[in-house]
């Protein structure tokens, strides 16, 4: 499976270690540990190594050093619980990284109010439209009705973007309640005086 990779000026920035290069930022190709520095931060359940050696198009021990200095820097987790080690995200900072982000984007609360009512307007249709409250619920009518394959393909596609909103009302409601703490650092001094 092929994927785009899509980088910010600050990953760019860091997969250079900081350092600015001669070429331009399209120009320069993601090294193998740049792939699963992406990965890694992308996925949204454990996964092991030989995993995201696949999706980085990698080989396995070069994926695992990379993904145990993610661990070793705090940036991923590891598990050794199961039958084969895996790795995730912290999730907490992810959630809090991407608040920091969204109360810095130039975004008024009343604007983050309004994408959170359209946010709950659309699982309020879902619900609707398929008699169901969760998209697992959602997932069990592919089995339990005779469906046709775009119809199945559909509510799997609906299910996961349920499960996406879901996590981005969280976010959302929080940047709301925490606005005040989630405000740069120029911005609380000011409020200070």
């Amino acid at each position: 499976m092929s994927m785009t990779y899509i980088t910010t000026p600050h990953e760019r920035w860091c997969m250079t270690g900081g350092e600015s290069s001669p070429e331009g930022p399209m120009e320069r190709q993601p090294t193998g540990e740049d792939r699963v520095r992406m990965i890694a931060r992308q996925i949204s359940e454990p996964r092991t190594a030989n995993w995201i050696a696949s999706e980085t198009d990698w080989s396995h021990e070069p994926t695992k050093r990379a993904l145990e200095r993610l661990v070793d820097n705090g940036v991923l987790h590891r598990d050794d619980t199961g039958a084969h080690t895996t790795y995730f995200p912290d999730y907490r900072r992810q959630a809090l990284n991407e608040a920091v982000r969204l109360r810095d984007s130039g975004h008024t609360v009343e604007d983050l109010i309004e994408r959170l009512t359209e946010m709950n307007a659309q699982i309020r249709r879902w619900e609707a439209e398929f008699d169901v409250e969760s998209p697992n619920q959602l997932r069990g009518t592919i089995a339990d009705q005779r469906l046709d394959v775009t119809e199945e393909n559909r509510r799997r596609g609906i299910a996961r973007e349920w499960e996406q909103l879901r996590q981005r009302i969280e976010i959302v409601g929080f940047v709301i309640r925490e606005w005040d703490f989630l405000a740069p650092a120029t911005e609380c001094g000011e409020s200070l005086r």
